[in-house]
């Protein structure tokens, strides 16, 4: 669901970003988007994400930033280039991880 979500917001941002039917047709567009933006169900989800986000907002640059310092720590080590970018790839799938649990811990409350 949340990819399907991601994918249509692209193509609506793309499609406002990259349109070229003038000033007229953005302010349709906007138009209909703010309306589209107050309805319940909509302003219903963002008090879920804000809730998320006010919740969980320290775990996420603490574990971004344990990620990185252990990338580093890859990257200055002796290893090959393959195995350094081996380990990072996956430092970054372990972080991705992470990031998601904390997503999946607060969704569930």
């Amino acid at each position: 669901m949340k990819g399907k979500i991601l994918l249509v917001t692209g193509l609506a941002t793309g499609y406002v970003l990259g349109a070229r039917a003038g000033r007229g047709r953005y302010e349709q567009i906007k138009a209909n988007w703010l309306k589209l933006y107050e309805t319940e169900p909509v302003q219903k989800q963002v008090r879920t994400v804000q809730g998320f986000a006010k919740a969980r907002v320290s775990a996420v640059p603490t574990t971004l930033f344990s990620g990185a310092k252990t990338v580093v720590k890859i990257v200055r080590s002796n290893r090959s280039p393959g195995q350094k970018l081996d380990d990072t790839l996956g430092e970054v799938g372990d972080v991705k991880d992470e990031i998601g649990d904390i997503a999946d811990d607060s969704s569930s409350r």
